[in-house]
């Protein structure tokens, strides 16, 4: 069996992280070996951060190479961009429709790119766009993209069962707020 690839990518303080221990969950629950990398940019001051997770019948490596990702999720559109060269052809990205500017255009120094999401389709790439950060803030917490945007994956990455994403969620998560994060993944569920 060949080995799937799966990048989370985004800014640091948005919960890539988490994303990846989830997503590592709901694999090795479903007998796959799992692979995961964190690749940790300037993290704590909002520079991009990027996850690999690799699985299948056995994983040697989690690095994923250029051209090699099936899947791309994206926590903020410049990042989504910014990672294309990595999908593989066919390949998709969900992405969150939010812009975070870095620090180049909070500075002044740059602009953020127009029409970012229109390029990437125009690219003829599989794109999935939604409104994360407004179903977070409806779940009840603006943190809770990082678990819509799993809701979302979970529907597009075909063959595992919905229980065992809710049950992951609710064992990485911090206790505090499962609840929030349980709506939050049910409502990225409903976003595809």
């Amino acid at each position: 069996m060949n080995t799937n690839s799966i990048m989370i990518v985004g800014v640091g303080g948005q919960g890539t992280l988490l994303a990846s221990r989830i997503l590592g969950n709901v694999l090795g629950s479903a007998g796959y070996d799992v692979k995961v990398s964190e690749v940790h940019g300037m993290s704590q001051r909002g520079g991009s951060v990027v996850t690999y997770i690799k699985y299948g019948e056995k994983v040697y490596s989690p690095v994923i190479e250029k051209g090699q990702a099936d899947i791309i999720v994206s926590f903020e559109q410049l990042e989504a961009a910014r990672w294309l060269s990595s999908l593989k052809k066919g390949g998709t990205v969900i992405t969150n429709s939010q812009k975070i500017s870095p620090m180049p255009v909070i500075t002044g120094a740059a602009q953020y790119p127009e029409g970012l999401l229109e390029k990437i389709a125009d690219k003829g790439i599989d794109l999935i766009a939604v409104d994360a950060l407004s179903a977070a803030n409806e779940a009840g917490s603006a943190k809770a993209v990082n678990v819509v945007l799993m809701g979302v994956l979970s529907k597009v990455l075909k063959g595992f069962d919905e229980a065992a994403w809710k049950k992951a969620v609710e064992e990485c998560v911090p206790k505090k707020v499962i609840e929030i994060n349980e709506k939050a993944f049910e409502l990225g569920t409903k976003l595809v």
